[in-house]
């Protein structure tokens, strides 16, 4: 490949040098390369570059550039390739200050965006996942193209006998195929599968065992005509993974090739000769989705097979649903040809949007005349202002337009049956599903799938994603600590997962020692703007007054959550109906789990979720604290 020019500021000065890494290291000024040094120096200077912005701890320097025995003379050596790497970076653009300083935490190397190709890509790669996100698919074809400009090969390639170094380049690798499988699944949506073509095959042929690559070329293959090659493609893979694994390949692969063989000749007809483009407004899957096979296959079934018009997915805050939808909404493009459409129900604070304001977005997405004039389009947040007989209009357009199509819906983060009511289809092939943390008990008839905590297995699975598998080998009980620390809860696992790729140096003992104290854990759960105690703490003002009595008089039970019916009676302090009606109030909220085969209340044991049971007993203390102690909700005695 050819590097593009590289966009910078004052660091695009000439005389400025430009690492990369996407490829073998390599760093130029003016267009012309520049020695690098002995390999034991250019060691340094990856590890450096592969951590811009960030402490870098003498260890890992060392144990980049002598792994198994280091020399006595390690620490003097190490200043010398310091020193050369100072030489070549030359002074910051601040001021002439250096560019690589040493503190407490290591050596500091402060680079600029357009002077380090991983920074640029990611840049790129974040504009073009919120294009997507915005709806804008041909915008994210252009950006994520643009990065994928940047990758010149396997990162270091030429430095991964070092095993540190190695560890960064896998990482680098793994980012750079996301942003490929993100870049081919919008030229494939946008009808332009040929251009994918050749690059998914050679970077199958690389990574054999990477599914959404293989999906995406098969969409691509399919798209273009070359169904039986799209066809060979799954059946390659079927082998592969009975041969390598002893597994079969996911429910959603096999979902796919299905709708390849069902479909026959219109594979010949390119997605883009469709006389009207359809609507297609998903946010971009999250590439450290992980697991939920089941519940994925059965969303597949239902959905693609068209038993349902609406299906509920419900639990907990930060459970994964919004995932697990928008994963399931972006395989589902052949059986809904006339859209796919992602709506939140609850704005960023967590407020639930009016009803005529989500109408009204639907409507715009959709091309329904009555939403571009009665209800246009409106600020982030505000409220639509519509009268009552619009509104009416409106909601009649909307069915009328689910009757006409087959389109499916994604309603996500639905706070209460009100709140969708009027927006699920009264005939027709369109489907919806919703996402929402209590079961939504008075919507019916629908099909529901609720999310328990995904086994230690998937969760660990996630973890790896996040902080590298050699990592999660070097401590595998202490991972199992975290994840068990977490409850299973893959926000939770998520945010564990940031922190530790942060503090590269924490090692995970110590990290699951600080989750396993119930007094520290939720403080630990905090990655920049994304707080596990946040997102709970909006299901608990979600409760009414009543239950967050309930629940926080529950949650001080046990240690671990667990409760039988007569504990409970005791600690509210009433009768058994009444302790049945206020536990069965919890489990409709999703605040309170149950078991999944029938069994009678007396023999049923409950679960307040760990994080949430934390959570729950700050508040009790905090409310205990507040009223000297008094009850402040009373139980009928029942």
């Amino acid at each position: 490949m050819t590097r593009p020019p590289v966009r910078t500021g004052s660091a695009g000065a000439a005389g400025a040098v430009h690492f990369s890494l996407l490829g073998p290291l390599t760093a130029r000024r003016d267009g012309h390369e520049l020695p690098l040094g002995p390999r034991k120096q250019r060691l340094v200077l990856a590890t450096l570059l592969a951590r811009p912005n960030t402490p870098v701890a003498v260890d890992v320097l060392t144990d980049a550039v002598w792994p198994d025995d280091p020399p006595r003379t390690a620490r003097k050596n190490l200043q010398v390739y310091i020193s050369a790497a100072r030489a070549l970076l030359g002074p910051a653009g601040d001021g002439g200050a250096d560019r690589l300083v040493h503190g407490c935490g290591g050596y500091h190397l402060r680079i600029a965006e357009g002077e380090l190709d991983t920074l640029r890509f990611g840049s790129l790669a974040r504009a073009g996942r919120a294009a997507a996100g915005r709806g804008d698919v041909a915008g994210a074809a252009r950006l994520l193209r643009e990065a994928l400009d940047l990758w010149e090969g396997p990162p270091l390639h030429d430095l991964r006998d070092s095993a540190g170094v190695a560890e960064e380049a896998d990482r680098l690798e793994a980012r750079c195929l996301t942003v490929y499988e993100d870049w081919a699944e919008a030229e494939i949506e946008l009808g332009r599968a040929a251009v994918a073509v050749d690059g998914l095959r050679d970077l199958v042929e690389r990574h054999p065992l990477r599914e959404r690559l293989r999906a995406a070329w098969m969409n691509s293959l399919h798209q273009s005509g070359r169904q039986a090659e799209a066809l060979a493609v799954y059946d390659d893979y079927r082998q592969l993974m009975a041969r390598e694994l002893g597994l079969e390949p996911s429910p959603a692969m096999a979902a796919l090739y299905r709708s390849m063989l069902g479909r026959g000749r219109e594979a010949r007809q390119p997605a883009v000769s469709r006389r009207t483009p359809a609507p297609v407004a998903l946010p971009a899957g999250t590439g450290a989705f992980t697991g939920r096979r089941e519940e994925l296959r059965g969303l597949l079934d239902v959905l693609g097979g068209g038993e349902e018009r609406v299906v509920v997915v419900s639990g907990p805050g930060g459970a994964g649903k919004s995932a697990l939808a928008v994963r399931a909404a972006h395989l589902l493009a052949d059986p809904f040809p006339d859209g796919r459409v992602h709506v939140r129900v609850r704005r960023e604070d967590g407020t639930a949007r009016g009803r005529a304001e989500v109408l009204a977005e639907l409507g715009r997405w959709c091309g329904i005349a009555e939403a571009r004039t009665e209800f246009p389009a409106a600020g982030a947040g505000a409220e639509v202002p519509a009268t009552a007989g619009a509104l009416a209009v409106l909601a009649e357009a909307w069915q009328e337009w689910q009757a006409r199509h087959r389109a499916l819906v994604v309603l996500d983060d639905v706070p209460d049956e009100a709140s969708v009511r009027g927006l699920l289809p009264r005939s027709g092939k369109c489907a919806v599903l919703v996402t929402a943390r209590g079961q939504l008990p008075g919507l019916a008839p629908v099909h529901r799938i609720a999310l328990p905590a995904p086994a230690d297995s998937e969760a660990l699975e996630l973890l790896g994603k996040l902080i590298g598998a050699g990592r999660l080998r070097t401590d595998p009980a202490a991972a199992l600590r975290i994840v068990r620390a977490c409850g299973g809860l893959p926000l939770a696992v998520e945010v564990s997962g940031m922190r530790l790729a942060v503090l590269r140096h924490l090692p995970l003992a110590e990290y699951a020692d600080r989750l396993d104290d119930p007094s520290a854990a939720l403080d630990e759960l905090v990655a920049g703007d994304v707080s596990v105690r946040h997102r709970i703490a909006s299901g608990w003002w979600d409760l009414a007054e009543p239950d967050r009595w309930v629940l926080g008089r529950l949650a001080g039970l046990a240690d671990d959550g667990c409760f039988t019916l007569d504990r409970a009676t005791v600690a509210l302090g009433c009768g058994e109906r009444a302790a049945i009606r206020a536990v069965e109030s919890l489990i409709d909220a999703g605040a309170v789990t149950s078991p999944a085969g029938e069994v009678t209340a007396h023999a049923a044991l409950y679960e307040v979720p760990r994080l949430l049971c934390l959570f729950a007993r700050e508040q009790e203390v905090t409310a205990a604290g507040d009223r000297g102690g008094a009850p402040a909700v009373a139980l009928s005695p029942g």
